[in-house]
């Protein structure tokens, strides 16, 4: 029994992927619906009702906790939470078009969910489903609220860990549910662009090589959002970004980090990776599309093609691979590390702007500062009358001159657009594990 409960609440959360893709009315969402009505039908014959519960990351049902497939759909659990949804019960006598009209009501937005979920289902029709949230302690449930952002940057390097793993372990990668993850932080994009993308610039000492292929694929997905890429475009733009460094998987931790000058044979060694990553990825053309192969395959080959590998003809880096490229640099160098020194926002900005035109496409490399800002968001800063504030949003139009929010002293605190107020600038960063620390809490 224990078995085709997973399997049906499996196949529903894979539908519920569908429609977040493609749409309910696509002939995709048709056959999945199809499958995952097929799977419930098999449930309810035995059983009068079906209820799975939520209990902190865990599906619960009866008195049995799912671990295996908790672990597994870490990022649709946030997704359901996030829509105040902590218990679902399915009932017999459950029409597949009720079904059908409840997946499409959660693949819409999470705002419809803000009042009772439960009035939803029932104003469309839904009489076989209910749903709501469980009987929790007021403040813990306030704490769970809190802390969504860190949830789902935290479920999505889990989430990135088992992919990779799986594609190392030559195993089947599950294409919709790896997307519906990515799906899941395009959405924050949009809603909390600050939280997640500060999360992502966040440095850290344990960095490890997926943390890294993360971040690479958020900023790479909203550097391509920005660029008006259709949302289809960023999903496969987040995959290929995801998989770019794979191939550094297979190269010595100790040579990777190792903190003197690297040898010939190390440094080839090194640069073997993107071929590496592209014959890993080729296995998965099928699943995932050729973009990650050739990301793989490109992302060091430079603007101007004077990277690597060396190639017999010139030829034109693909511009997702140019993104890629960027991002990739990016999180490389804002990064925390044990074995490189720190590098401050307006020294990352210096660095990469001496290869503008040769590492990089100059245009693509413009609109990504423009974007992403001089000071990225949550950077600690001295301004010129000794106060220190942090960095709230960006001023496109004056990447040095962001709006702000003064910290300290505690009350001199304000919200302020340095576009505006000419009588304060930002003279310099303050390393956020150094003399910044003190202040990142008080920006909570």
């Amino acid at each position: 029994m224990l078995v085709n409960i997973e399997k049906a609440f499996k196949e529903l959360l894979t539908c519920l992927q569908t429609a977040k893709m493609y749409g309910v009315v696509h002939p995709m969402f048709q056959k999945s619906l199809d499958r995952a009505y097929a799977a419930f039908e098999v449930v309810l014959a035995e059983r009068q009702e079906m209820v799975i519960g939520i209990v902190g990351d865990e599906l619960a049902f009866e008195k049995e906790i799912l671990f295996d497939l908790g672990k597994l759909l870490r990022s649709a659990i946030l997704y359901l939470k996030e829509r105040n949804i902590e218990r679902l019960a399915f009932y017999r006598g459950l029409s597949k078009d009720e079904l059908g009209k409840f997946v499409g009501l959660l693949a819409g937005p999470k705002e419809d969910f803000k009042t009772d979920p439960q009035l939803l289902v029932a104003h469309n029709g839904v009489k076989n489903i209910s749903i709501g949230k469980l009987k929790v302690d007021n403040r813990q449930d306030k704490e769970v609220l809190a802390n969504d952002q860190l949830q789902l940057y935290n479920s999505s390097v889990d989430r990135v860990s088992q992919i990779i793993s799986s594609v190392l372990n030559a195993e089947k990668v599950d294409p919709l549910g790896l997307k519906f993850s990515l799906n899941s932080i395009i959405d924050s994009l949009g809603t909390q662009r600050q939280e997640l993308l500060k999360l992502a610039t966040v440095k850290r000492y344990d960095a490890e090589i997926y943390v890294h292929m993360l971040n690479v694929s958020i900023f790479a997905m909203y550097f391509a959002s920005r660029l008006g890429f259709e949302k289809n475009d960023v999903l496969d733009i987040g995959v290929a970004a995801l998989f770019h460094d794979i191939g550094k998987l297979y190269i010595s931790r100790k040579t990777l980090h190792k903190p003197d000058k690297l040898s010939e044979q190390e440094f080839n060694r090194i640069k073997s990776h993107t071929v590496l990553g592209a014959e890993f990825m080729f296995e998965y053309v099928d699943s995932l599309g050729i973009l990650p192969v050739v990301v793989s395959f490109e992302h060091h080959l430079k603007y101007d093609s004077s990277g690597y590998p060396r190639l017999p003809l010139l030829r034109k880096q693909h511009i997702v691979s140019s993104i890629v490229a960027i991002c990739d640099v990016y999180d490389a160098l804002s990064q925390r590390r044990g074995y490189k020194q720190d590098y401050s926002p307006d020294v990352v900005y210096n660095i990469m702007n001496k290869d503008r035109g040769s590492a990089f496409d100059p245009e693509l490399l413009d609109k990504f500062f423009k974007f992403m800002g001089f000071w990225p968001i949550g950077s600690v800063v001295a301004l010129n009358d000794g106060s220190i504030a942090l960095v709230r949003d960006e001023n496109e139009s004056d990447i040095r001159r962001p709006k702000i929010e003064v910290v300290s002293p505690v009350d001199k605190r304000r919200l302020v657009d340095l576009l505006e107020d000419n009588s304060l600038s930002i003279e310099r960063y303050l390393n956020p594990w150094k003399e910044g620390k003190e202040y990142l809490a008080l920006g909570q």
